[in-house]
């Protein structure tokens, strides 16, 4: 089978027929004509507050124009302004915000204007404004708690920006968060959750704002979610109710989808022509549902819609009218369905149906200009000449204006001007300039004389005849010196001149000539046309079989003009043939070697000329081999009989005869050489050739005892070594290198050490290896000095100045002479201490963590070494609000290269600190500069210390706090805030309370009795406040009651009562673990199972009867049992580095309170009457003697 491909020449001959009829239009530049605007800035120019403006304006004419700008619809006076200026023979403007200007200053609305003897042209109106990039607005983002299965909507709600930032979701660590159908980010920014999963759960959900113009990030506060999945919420109601309530959460629950965004079920929306579409639906639900787009009443147009954002964003590309409808997307899961319909309405800002193109015209004669465009709403059309609306504009009788042309009539002179055509609407507007231009000018042709065209037979040919004159010229085409002008069907002439012969043949070869005349003249050119035979390939490649391992060969025979050069290029599947040594290409085809079946496909011959390609393609299909029984295969025996033939002194020819393949084609030879005389019994690698070849020519070093053997490859491996051939030595020469990678670099400040890589043995050419070490300093006129060492690879130059460049050289040389002239290389002496500091050493203090420091560099001269950068010490001297020192520990922070200023992080707020600066090389560190003292600013401070309530009473707490760690700054007061907690855990009203910051301690009075608090405290600085601690306590219920419970916990003889209930309860246990072990039963125990009261049941570890030990660290939203044996301080402290969570209660039904050790009173007795679910308290205090009874 065969493909042709060939050089289009009917596109060749549109393009440059297009190309032509442009060039018709121009004026050339040597010939009066108004101006023409070339280049400008876009309508909507963004520019970099912190760059130069530059506002472009090229035009040009005859002669050149001059410029003039307005900016809000007035004259711009650039020559009073010092920050702007005017390129030279241009009209661009050039704004220096650079060197003190404000963008924001140079906000507004330019037009430029070009100006010569002929007209003036305008530019469009360049609408400029500075980018912006905001800080986001402060917010307090309170965290998310969800239940598994909702949906949840982050929102990002990004700073207004110019242009508008490109939005995305990262965490801490600047990972992108991954999205799905699930989990998506919409065209708004916000984050959506189809519905929360555990594995939501996260603190570091940050929304960034990249504002490419400033190339700055903006960066949200971190959003914490935090879902509650079903089987932690059925723990934490199991944890507090008793057990004869009826509880337990149910499954997550499966829910139909809903719409997230938009709302509704309808919307509008309003696109423009050209622009792409983007529609948006997200969905909650559980399964995640599934999004689908239609478009009522009609099918999405093909190859401009596409599906982002796992199909919740549809995209339309170049929108046009009749995209305008209705767009339905549906959410569906297998509960059901939702949709939404969106409204779309195409609307258009002006675009061109003709544009106004520039008009030519010679005194006497008439024209038109034309200007149409549409839109929607349609476009109004207005004309202004020179820049000057057309009806205040001067009069000119030969001009007439009928709605969107001018008609000219009998034009002068001084008729060409500049016409303006504005199209508008409310969407937009078009400008376009297009000038009349009055000449009288004989013919001029432009295409240069005797230009060559060459085209292939059966093909269109285009002739050139570019010209230009006033009135228009006639062309007229003749072929041959005295040839008649040519006419008929078989040409086609161009307006803009150009003549083109449909089907050139061997005999349009020949010269044409161009005739170009009107009233004020006539002129000719002449070109050459030459016709090409076309490029044929007259055997093809054909469909070839063939088994694996075997060979096959592609025929490609060409024929093709012989004044062209051909090339023939082979491909497999339309690709590069493989790097492979067994794809041989001939003149005429191409030879695959050992054929495996990754060879297997369409290989294609490519002949291409200058003016013309042709291909043609076979397939290649490889098969397996037939297969043969008990075939073995193995590695190749080694080859045998080595002989060298043809010695010369750097060549020598190797042949051997191949051992035997074991049934595996041999696929290279390996050959191997010893020097026997630099380096005995080490076999290197000289070289590689096809398993075809049994002979090679192999180069040689002088002075090498060779000896070689070869090795032969097979696919299953290499065989062994063959025996060693004869030995050749070969003579001595002068060495063919030098010693490479030469160095110079001192060791000390007054030396030069000179190192180098050696040559190898055999490298050396000859006996007698030195090596000729020469230098002489840079820049200074001075003879190279000499030293000839042995084959070392070092040389030290003592004496030399501090860090001067020198030049080096090393030339290696043997008995026989020196080896070529080496290249030279630059090296230093020996580097010393820099010998000044940096001087002007300043701080800037950025915030009371940060600061920035800038520093002169130091002369170069007195660096004396390569520069490595700056070292700056910093150290702590004193916090400025304890006014105590410390021991003092120096920080060190190195910037590399050649810098002037650094960032000092990690500073402490509200203390005193000292820098210096040193430059450092090679060497080591130079003097430090003077150091510089200065002072952070306050910030805000760390928590208090401690927190601990003491002394509860019936309506009043004692709260004791010690000061923060870090103050961080003056400490102006303390803030308490507290807040009830009551049986269901809720939280009652808050109340805050400032305290003088010289306060330690504080006395809560007209609390209500037998009530829990939690108390937030924190303290505060004028900067702001600091990171607050937590605490819990309990007013008690009656004094009395807890004195009494206090007074008998500690009585002697109810210690001693304890204790022999105690020993008595030992005993019994005892006496039944013998009796049980005699094989006797326990009658007790029988008869307790008989006759149980329900009230008085053995204490079960889950019966709920105690409720469980709550530490005081854990939070009335998240019930963390202690474990056992734990215990809750007697002080109630709770350190800085503890949990701000606070104690809960103990189940329902239960009693229970502190007393002043803070141990843990519980009432355990039977009741005759069981108390109610609710967990009603009783209004008797616990007693020790309660307690008791529960053991008779």
């Amino acid at each position: 089978m065969m493909k042709k491909k060939r050089l289009s020449a009917s596109k060749a001959s549109l393009v440059l027929f297009l190309c032509q009829m442009i060039s018709a239009l121009d004026v050339p530049l040597d010939l009066s004509q108004p101006p023409t605007i070339t280049q400008q800035s876009p309508k909507d120019y963004i520019v970099d507050p912190r760059e130069n403006i530059v506002i472009q304006c090229e035009a040009k004419g005859k002669p050149p124009p001059s410029f003039s700008w307005t900016r809000n619809g007035t004259h711009f006076d650039i020559d009073k302004d010092a920050q702007v200026t005017m390129k030279p023979n241009s009209g661009t403007l050039v704004i220096n915000i650079m060197n003190g200007g404000k963008a924001e200053a140079y906000e507004g609305i330019y037009q430029c204007t070009a100006r010569n003897e002929r007209g003036a042209a305008i530019s469009n109106n360049i609408v400029i404004r500075p980018s912006r990039s905001p800080l986001w607005t402060k917010e307090k983002l309170e965290p998310h708690q969800v239940r598994e299965g909702d949906s949840l909507v982050l929102h990002c709600r990004p700073p207004v920006g110019l242009p508008p930032p490109i939005i995305f979701w990262m965490d801490n660590a600047f990972q992108r968060l991954p999205q799905s159908e699930r989990v998506s980010q919409g065209l708004n920014g916000d984050l959506y959750f189809s519905n929360v999963q555990p594995e939501d759960t996260r603190e570091d959900y940050i929304c960034y704002a990249r504002f490419n113009h400033t190339q700055t990030i903006q960066q949200k506060q971190p959003i914490s979610v935090k879902v509650f999945s079903m089987d932690s919420l059925n723990d934490t109601i199991a944890a507090n109710l008793s057990d004869t309530d009826i509880y337990g959460a149910k499954p997550v629950t499966e829910k139909q989808p809903i719409l997230l965004t938009p709302t509704g079920s309808t919307s509008t929306k309003v696109e423009l022509r050209g622009s792409v579409l983007l529609l948006e639906c997200i969905a909650a639900g559980l399964p995640t549902p599934g999004i689908h787009w239609i478009k009522e009443g009609g099918e999405l147009p093909a190859n401009r819609t596409f599906f982002e954002n796992f199909k919740k964003t549809l995209k339309i590309i170049d929108v046009s009218e009749a995209d305008s409808g209705n767009y339905k997307c549906i959410a569906r899961n297998i509960l059901g369905s939702a949709y939404h319909v969106i409204s779309v309405t195409v609307k258009a800002a002006p675009y061109w149906i003709t544009a106004p193109r520039n008009l030519v015209l010679s005194p006497g004669e008439d024209g038109t200009l034309i200007c149409r465009a549409n839109g929607n709403p349609k476009p109004n059309i207005s004309w202004l000449a020179n820049g000057v609306p057309i009806a205040i504009a001067p009069e000119d009788p030969s001009r007439k204006v009928d709605g969107d042309t001018i008609i000219f009539s009998h034009v002068q002179e001084r008729s060409s001007a500049v016409y303006q055509c504005n199209a508008s609407n409310e969407y937009g507007y078009l400008l376009a300039n297009a000038f009349v231009n009055v000449l009288a000018e004989p013919p001029r042709i432009l295409t240069p004389a005797n230009k060559l065209y060459q085209v292939i037979a059966d093909s269109p040919a285009l002739l050139d005849c570019a010209y230009f004159g006033s009135p228009k010229p006639e062309i007229e085409w003749f072929k041959g010196v005295k040839g008649s002008i040519l006419r008929g069907n078989e040409y086609v002439f161009h307006d803009n001149g150009t003549l083109e012969i449909p089907v050139a043949q061997k005999d349009s070869t020949g010269t044409y000539t161009c005739v170009a005349r009107n009233e004020l003249g006539k002129i000719q050119n002449e070109v050459q046309l030459e016709v090409k035979d076309p490029t044929m390939i007259i055997k093809q490649p054909e469909y070839k079989v063939i088994q694996r391992y075997g060979q096959v060969s592609f025929e490609c025979i060409i024929k093709h003009d012989s004044t062209l050069l051909a090339t023939v290029t082979w491909l497999k599947d339309n690709d590069e043939l493989p790097d492979d040594e067994r794809f041989l290409v001939g003149k005429d085809n191409l030879t695959i070697m050992n054929v495996t079946d990754k060879d297997d496909g369409t290989y294609t011959c490519i002949v291409n000329t200058t003016l013309d390609s042709v291909s043609a393609s076979a397939v290649l299909t490889v098969v397996a081999a037939p297969p043969t029984p008990a075939i073995i295969y193995a590695r190749p025996n080694p080859p045998f009989d080595l002989e060298l033939t043809g010695q010369l002194e750097r060549s020598v020819e190797l042949s051997w005869i191949p051992g035997d393949e074991n049934n595996s084609p041999i696929t290279s030879f390996v050959i191997e050489y010893e020097d026997g005389l630099h380096e005995p019994g080490v076999w290197h690698y000289q070289t590689e050739v096809p398993g075809t070849q049994t002979t090679v020519q192999l180069k040689l070093s002088p002075y090498v005892n060779y000896s070689f053997r070869v090795i032969a490859v097979n696919e299953i491996g290499r065989s062994q070594p063959s025996e060693p051939s004869e030995q050749y030595l070969t003579k001595s020469a002068n060495p063919d290198e030098n010693p490479s990678n030469v160095q110079g670099i001192g060791s000390e400040p007054d030396n030069l050490v000179i190192t180098w890589e050696p040559l190898k043995g055999f490298q050396s050419n000859g006996p007698g290896l030195q090596y000729k070490v020469s230098w002489r300093q840079k820049d200074v006129d001075d003879e190279w000095t000499s030293v000839i060492v042995a084959n070392v690879s070092k040389y030290i130059v003592s004496g030399t100045p501090t860090f001067v460049p020198y030049e080096i050289k090393v030339q290696a040389l043997n008995d026989l002479g020196y080896a070529p002239e080496p290249s030279e290389v630059i090296g230093h002496s020996g580097e010393d201490l820099p010998m000044v500091a940096p001087g002007n050493v300043q701080v800037h203090v950025i915030n009371s963590t940060l600061a920035k420091v800038h520093w002169d560099p130091v002369p170069l001269k007195t660096v004396r070494g390569h520069l490595q950068g700056y070292k700056v010490y910093y150290w702590k001297v004193q916090s400025l609000s304890r006014r105590s020192r410390r021991h003092v520990e120096k920080k060190i922070l190195t910037f590399r290269g050649n810098k002037t200023f650094g960032m000092l992080p990690g500073l402490e707020p509200y203390s005193s600190y000292k820098l210096n600066v040193r430059v450092v090389n090679g060497k080591g560190e130079g003097p430090a500069s003077p150091d510089k003292v200065f002072k952070t600013p306050e910030g805000v401070p760390s928590s208090p210390s401690f927190l601990k309530i003491t002394n509860p009473t019936l309506d009043s707490l004692t709260l004791e706090w010690g000061s923060p760690t870090h103050p961080n700054g003056v400490l102006t007061s303390y803030v308490l805030k507290f807040q009830p907690i009551n049986n269901t855990h809720e939280l009652g009203p808050l109340v805050e309370i400032r305290i003088p910051a010289n306060e330690s301690s504080l006395i809560l009075k007209n609390l209500n009795y037998s009530t829990r608090y939690k108390f937030y405290f924190n303290a505060q600085t004028s900067v702001g406040s600091g990171s607050q601690i937590t605490e819990e306590a309990v007013t008690i219920m009656d004094e009395a009651m807890a004195s009494r419970q206090v007074d008998i916990a500690t009585q002697g003889w109810f210690i001693g009562l304890m204790c022999a209930v105690a020993l008595l309860i030992l005993i019994l246990l005892i006496v039944c673990f013998i009796r049980r072990n005699k094989g006797g039963k326990y009658p007790v125990k029988e008869k307790e199972d008989a006759h149980a009261d329900p009230e008085i049941q053995p204490m079960k570890e889950d019966d709920g009867t105690f409720g469980e030990y709550r530490s005081l660290e854990s939070d009335a939203e998240d019930h963390k049992p202690l474990k056992k044996g734990s215990r809750t301080p007697s002080d109630r402290t709770v350190k800085k580095e503890d949990s701000d969570d606070s104690l809960v209660d103990y189940g329902e039904g239960v009693n229970g309170q502190f007393n002043e050790d803070g141990s843990f009173i519980g009432q355990y007795s039977g009741k005759k009457e069981k108390e109610p679910a609710e967990g009603n308290e009783s209004s008797e205090a616990p007693s020790p003697v309660n307690a008791m009874n529960s053991f008779v």
